[in-house]
């Protein structure tokens, strides 16, 4: 199923957004009648018919819609951006194929880079939700500092909180994780957090985790890191 992006649409203004309507119309070479899926990123799937082929204003005729309750659980995962965009841009594509619901970047000692563009981002987000076919659109939150990422640590109070090192002390993530949770699980730049990220996350209730013996780039630490969230809670 092909799946359109549409924030604001509901049955009382059944419109595709000019950049949406112009690929079904210009790219797709959608017609009048022609019968299309919609997500408003919100839980609801649109099942409707093309009633104006104009770009700039695409009516549709909704024929029916279903909700999809969210996920007894989620999953947070704030991540240090690699200094190739293109592999950060990866994490995120398969991470929401895969389930995420949240995404953070953070600055840390060892980080090779200090920004990142969300409009990028969350472009990446939304064509990763349309071709997964996802009702829920995650969300998607500005670069800070490490430090400043601790310091909001309080309104994580009912989450279970991971940091993903290279420490042999460190137990497994699926073996700590408990199903039906909220998680927020911190993975650090190439060369790891340091000595004081580490110390510093465990005082704001951070538990330490590893991904097993292998040493993961940054986006492959992420994207196992949500893997085993979901067979936490799919098993």
């Amino acid at each position: 199923m092909e799946l359109y992006f549409a924030p604001e649409i509901n049955e009382q203004t059944p419109v595709l957004p000019e950049e949406e309507a112009r690929h079904a119309i210009k790219v797709l070479r959608k017609a009048l009648g022609d019968r299309i899926h919609i997500t408003d990123g919100k839980g609801h799937i649109y099942s409707a018919e093309i009633a104006d082929v104009n770009i700039r204003n695409c009516r549709l005729d909704i024929i029916g819609s279903h909700f999809e309750s969210p996920d007894l659980f989620y999953t947070h995962i704030a991540i240090a951006p690699t200094k190739n965009i293109d592999r950060i841009s990866w994490f995120v594509e398969k991470s929401v194929e895969l389930g995420i619901h949240e995404i953070s970047f953070i600055g840390c000692r060892n980080s090779e880079r200090t920004q990142v563009k969300a409009d990028r981002i969350m472009a990446k987000v939304i064509s990763a939700v349309k071709q997964s076919v996802k009702p829920w659109l995650p969300k998607v939150n500005e670069m800070v500092s490490f430090n400043d990422f601790l310091q909001r640590a309080g309104e994580y109070q009912d989450f279970q909180k991971f940091i993903c090192h290279l420490r042999e002390t460190a137990i497994h993530l699926q073996h700590q994780a408990l199903p039906n949770r909220k998680y927020l699980v911190m993975v650090g730049p190439e060369g790891d957090f340091c000595d004081r990220e580490l110390d510093l996350a465990e005082t704001h209730g951070f538990l330490s985790a590893t991904l097993g013996k292998s040493r993961l780039r940054t986006e492959t630490a992420g994207i196992a890191a949500c893997h085993i969230l979901q067979l936490a809670n799919q098993l």
